[in-house]
C-alpha cells in the first residue's frame, strides 16, 4: 500500500468519523426536541383532578425521544468501537442526560397513571361514606324524633295522671 493510499484512507476515515459524530449529535438534538417542554408539564387547564391528571399524563409522554436516543447510541457505539472519536465525553454526557430525563418522565407518568385510576375510586368511596353518614344521620334524626315523640307522649301521660291526681285530691278536700 502506498502512502498516498493510506492518506486517502485516513481522510476517508476522518470524514466518516465526522459524519458519524454529526449523526449522533443530530439524533441527540432530535431526542431533546421530542421531549415535552417544562411549561407543558407544569401548566394545565382542567375542570377537575381527573382532567388535570389525564392532561399531565399526556404531557409526560417522551414521544419519539427514545427512538432518537437509540439511534444516537447506535451510531455512538459504532464510532467508539472504530475509535473514530477523538473526544466523545460530551456525547456520553448528553446521552446520559437524555436517558435520565426519559427515565424521570416514565416514572412520573407511571405515578400519575396510578393516581388516575385511584382518584375515581377514592371519590366513589368518599361519596359512599358520605351517603352512609347521611343515612346514619337521618336514622339518628329519625330515632331522636321518635324518642322525642315518645318523651312528649310520656310527658303528656304524666301530666294527665297528675291532673287526675289533682282532681282526686280536690274531690277529697271537698
Amino acid at each position: 500500500m502506498s502512502s498516498q493510499s493510506t492518506l486517502e484512507n485516513d481522510d476517508l476515515f476522518g470524514e466518516a468519523a465526522a459524519e458519524m459524530r454529526a449523526d449522533v449529535e443530530t439524533h441527540l438534538q432530535q431526542a431533546w426536541d421530542e421531549l415535552p417542554d417544562g411549561d407543558d408539564v407544569w401548566n394545565t387547564e382542567a375542570d377537575n383532578v381527573l382532567g388535570v391528571l389525564n392532561g399531565l399524563r399526556s404531557a409526560l409522554d417522551a414521544g419519539e425521544a427514545e427512538k432518537h436516543l437509540h439511534q444516537a447510541k447506535k451510531w455512538y457505539t459504532m464510532g467508539e468501537r472504530a475509535d473514530a472519536f477523538e473526544d466523545a465525553d460530551d456525547l456520553v454526557e448528553e446521552i446520559q442526560a437524555i436517558e435520565e430525563v426519559i427515565e424521570m418522565l416514565d416514572d412520573a407518568r407511571e405515578q400519575v397513571g396510578g393516581l388516575t385510576s385511584t382518584m375515581p375510586q377514592l371519590r366513589s368511596a368518599l361519596d359512599d361514606a358520605g351517603v352512609d353518614a347521611d343515612d346514619s344521620e337521618d336514622a339518628d334524626t329519625d330515632d331522636e324524633d321518635e324518642e322525642s315523640e315518645a318523651d312528649a307522649e310520656e310527658s303528656e301521660a304524666e301530666d294527665e295522671d297528675e291532673d287526675e291526681d289533682d282532681d282526686e285530691d280536690d274531690e277529697d278536700d271537698e
